[in-house]
């Protein structure tokens, strides 16, 4: 199915009938949102809009996988009642999403997670993966030891959107509106890189910590910490976390 071409999603939902869509896709590179925004837009925000609508007159409703990055960062941690306030265009979309699928029925679920890491075929597919690359590298190199992260692994987050799906067809008035998941390990890309080393054999002594903050200005902003509160997924019992020293050396052992 295309996401860009309205029609075809029409006959896609209207040839299969499902019960629930879970929604996945979208332009998550800033960098790349910011350079083409409008065509940006037609991914992360009219194409969600049109497969909310089209969900909607076959009743099936939709799971909608958002960001952290709707949120500024400042004054964490955020609870799935804190007001969005995106500081690039990547979280602007991504917010833009969430209300298009929520205006076209409260019903639909909003699920924000942050940076995820999993098993890759590429270790540049992930934010976190290819750190890798600067352990391999054994230059001296700096590496931000600012920004603070709380990777996911993608297992946990496909086994709570399993878990909210089974919940949602068992009951509809149950689950609905945002939820949030977060990994329990703050994390900077330091941090990150020192425990991939670690679990990987590797030395990360030719690695140091970036704590100059006047960088954050370049390119386009990011979230200092983003901790999302996950108190309604809590509430529901359907929490998982992989330790990341876990997660990382399954998704990067092939790679060594």
């Amino acid at each position: 199915m295309n996401l860009l071409n309205e029609a075809d999603i029409q006959e896609t939902l209207q040839r299969f009938r499902p019960c629930a869509v879970i929604h996945c896709a979208a332009e998550r590179f800033p960098n790349k949102v910011e350079e083409n925004l409008e065509e940006v837009k037609k991914l992360n925000v009219r194409a969600s809009e049109v497969l909310a609508l089209e969900a909607d007159k076959i009743g099936a409703f939709i799971i909608y996988i958002s960001t952290d990055y709707v949120f500024d960062g400042l004054n964490p941690p955020y609870s799935e009642d804190s007001v969005p306030n995106p500081v690039n265009k990547y979280g602007a979309t991504k917010l833009l999403g969430e209300k298009a699928v929520l205006g076209v029925n409260p019903a639909n679920v909003v699920l924000r997670v942050p940076v995820l890491y999993g098993p890759v075929t590429s270790i540049e597919e992930s934010a976190i993966t290819v750190l890798l690359k600067a352990v391999r590298e054994e230059k001296p190199q700096l590496v931000s030891d600012i920004e603070i992260r709380y990777p996911s692994h993608t297992e946990d987050i496909s086994y709570i959107v399993h878990q909210l799906l089974k919940l949602k067809l068992n009951d509809t008035r149950c689950i609905h509106g945002i939820y949030h998941w977060s990994g329990k390990e703050a994390l900077t890309k330091f941090q990150m890189v020192k425990v991939i080393a670690n679990v990987l054999g590797l030395t990360a002594s030719h690695i140091s910590p970036d704590r100059d903050e006047t960088k954050l200005s370049t390119g386009p902003l990011r979230p200092k910490n983003c901790q999302l509160s996950a108190a309604r997924i809590d509430d529901l019992g359907i929490g998982k976390h992989t330790p990341f020293s876990d997660g990382i050396l399954c998704a990067l052992r092939k790679f060594v």
